[in-house]
């Protein structure tokens, strides 16, 4: 039985409150690779919006129709990244097809989107809170547009840092994460607003 949210809230709870990359910490190997620059922070995080959206919702309809019915449960983990996979390998053809430039500039990152712990965490966040359809596509493109924001904000603080006078032993990672640290204190200050469970 789905919990009793409506997907609006669901959506808005996904974006800022329990925001999957900075309240769960989901994702952040090309969250911290990918943010030092603004265009690639954008493209990755669009990437991994519609991503997420999409295969949160295949992933739903597969549980729902497939595993649940045939009793195939201790297979979820592994059907849920075949799906990921599947998602993922159509859009880098889209995206190398759309705009070769921004293709080249994820790199490695795109195929990566595969493993991306955030994706697979979000699918079984669904399966396990038992989210129905509106909701699963709700706290999908949710997660992702939280996840999208949170880099494109670290990308603009970043780019504000390195002009910035820093002292040496904190300059490149060290401020990443300290700052990476301010801004999960500062969506953690929303989630007495509202909260996803």
């Amino acid at each position: 039985m789905s919990p009793d949210i409506s997907p609006l809230s669901l959506l808005v709870a996904s974006v800022f409150t329990s925001n999957i990359l900075l309240s769960n910490f989901l994702g952040m190997c090309s969250f911290i690779s990918i943010s030092k620059d603004m265009k690639s922070s954008s493209g990755l995080g669009l990437a991994v919006t519609v991503v997420m959206g999409i295969t949160m919702t295949v992933s739903w309809a597969v549980l729902k129709l497939v595993i649940e019915p045939l009793g195939l449960e201790y297979l979820s983990f592994i059907i849920f990244i075949i799906v990921i996979a599947a998602i993922v390998q159509i859009l880098e053809m889209v995206i190398d097809r759309v705009s070769p430039a921004l293709y080249l500039s994820l790199g490695i990152f795109l195929p990566l989107i595969t493993v991306n712990c955030a994706i697979l965490g979000a699918i079984l966040f669904m399966q396990i809170r038992s989210y129905s359809l509106w909701q699963t596509v709700a706290f999908g493109f949710g997660s992702g547009a939280g996840w999208w924001l949170a880099i494109v904000l670290l990308a603009a603080i970043r780019k504000k840092v390195d002009v910035a006078p820093v002292p040496a032993g904190l300059k490149g990672p060290g401020i990443t994460l300290i700052t990476i640290g301010f801004m999960a204190m500062a969506f953690i200050g929303f989630s007495g607003m509202m909260s996803v469970q």
